[in-house]
């Protein structure tokens, strides 16, 4: 099989800041052992996170310079949502600045207190929406999904099983809506399958349960199913895209990841009075509903990313492009998610790191191992991200202990990744003298982005 080469030309560069060991050390210590906290500049692989970091293409940047910045009624606008309707099919498209004030304005209408959001996995700020709005989340993810060594093919789907069982035993009235996560970013990036999402709907339907996607990555999603599930091999993206989108009741996205945007996102909506109800809210919060918190730019951009993003050859080129640093850590026994997700590699810190326990933080640790060692900037998803507490104030851990290394679209070539990995094996063969971490400050809501931690001796 002939190598599988980058689907684009580059246009434009901007350089990378070296620095050594001794400098990554300090700026790490300054940081408080958070990542988040240090500035790009002291970056030089930056892999914290997929979501406004791509490239865009010139047909991108020429639509930048065809953007109408109208307050109301923009053409940017009306082929922004021809782009969204192309894909979703659904009846009310409203713009948000990003995926978090889709969710913002969702969950303040559909969820409360003492409601309910079912999933496959939430992501930190939809939990965070969800829990600000006084609802509960509730991960159901399926059994081989809590498996990372082992390989599935699906292993994002949503434990229907569970959710059957979960009404039955709590009933139905307090549960806001059931939404799952394509591709499952918690879960290591994994797909789920169609026969998944179709099951759902027909428990959600039978029960008159909301059903949503949170589709920040429904591309990468559909080239899975393409490629994996039996009866899509001879279907296009677009096909698969629009049957995921059948079986949902809305949709929100965060247009930062599978548009190629640097900004922006959106809801789309088949319920009238629920769209007229999201809409007197976004005009309070994000503005006018033909721009929703974006300039036409960018409007106009994300209508061209969403086209961009169903090109076969780029979805090819993506998803090899994780295999391929996925392979290259599996040959040197590094712990790794199996099989390669969508959008990232994620190491299992639990079992790269198992001198260190989870109250220790092991995937923060890990990630500043990755930075110490080789300038790279990850993120951890694991007890930092998604622990809980007891009455007695003790860490119920998450149920994965993970590091994600997110791949920026269309930035990084074939040699920085091989750095990459040289980087991880290094770390990894001397995983032995990585030590824990404490948390010394901390914020009670995504608290990860924050929280301030020091080295324990």
């Amino acid at each position: 099989m002939k190598t599988i080469i980058e689907p684009f030309k580059i246009k434009s560069v901007e350089p990378i800041h070296f620095s050594d060991e001794a400098y990554r050390i300090q700026a790490l210590k300054r940081a408080f052992y958070n990542p988040f906290l240090i500035p790009s500049d002291d970056v030089m692989i930056d892999l914290l996170t997929d979501s406004g970091t791509s490239a865009m293409s010139s047909a991108q940047w020429a639509g930048i310079m065809m953007g109408d910045e109208s307050y109301a009624g923009s053409p940017s606008f009306y082929r922004f949502e021809k782009s969204v309707k192309d894909i979703t099919k659904m009846d009310f498209v409203i713009p948000t600045h990003q995926g978090r004030a889709a969710e913002k304005i969702l969950f303040s209408i559909l969820g409360g207190k003492d409601r309910v959001v079912i999933s496959n996995t939430l992501f930190d700020t939809t939990r965070a929406n969800i829990e600000y709005s006084g609802a509960d989340g509730v991960d159901l993810i399926c059994e081989e999904g809590k498996h990372p060594a082992i390989p599935a093919p699906f292993k994002g789907n949503i434990d229907t099983e569970a959710l059957k069982k979960y009404i039955a035993t709590h009933g139905t009235e307090h549960i806001a809506m059931v939404i799952i996560t394509v591709t499952n970013n918690s879960g290591g990036g994994q797909p789920v399958s169609m026969a998944n999402i179709r099951e759902t709907q027909a428990i959600c339907r039978q029960h008159n349960i909301r059903f949503y996607i949170d589709a920040c990555r429904f591309a990468e999603n559909a080239y899975f199913i393409q490629q994996r599930e039996a009866g899509y091999k001879d279907k296009s993206i677009l096909e698969i895209a629009n049957e995921m989108f059948s079986y949902a009741d809305g949709c929100t996205m965060s247009a930062k990841k599978d548009a190629f945007g640097n900004i922006g996102g959106f809801l789309a909506l088949n319920d009238e009075k629920l769209a007229t109800e999201c809409r007197n809210l976004l005009v309070i919060t994000e503005g006018f509903p033909t721009y929703g918190g974006l300039a036409g730019r960018d409007l106009e951009a994300l209508a061209i990313g969403l086209k961009e993003i169903l090109e076969p050859s780029y979805l090819q080129y993506r998803i090899r492009s994780i295999e391929y640093l996925t392979e290259k850590l599996l040959a040197a026994g590094v712990p790794v998610m199996v099989p390669a997700g969508g959008h990232a590699v994620y190491l299992d810190a639990k079992a790269f790191l198992p001198h260190i326990p989870q109250d220790q933080y092991p995937g923060q640790a890990l990630v500043c191992a990755l930075y110490t060692k080789g300038g790279i900037r990850g993120v951890e998803i694991g007890s930092l991200m998604f622990g809980k507490y007891d009455e007695q104030g003790k860490l119920i851990p998450a149920g994965l202990e993970l590091v994600r290394l997110a791949i920026p679209r269309r930035v990084y070539t074939q040699s920085h990744i091989d750095y990459v990995g040289e980087v991880i094996i290094e770390v990894f063969e001397g995983r032995n003298a990585i030590k824990g971490l404490k948390i010394i400050e901390i914020a009670p809501l995504l608290r990860h982005f924050t929280a301030k931690l020091d080295l324990l001796s």
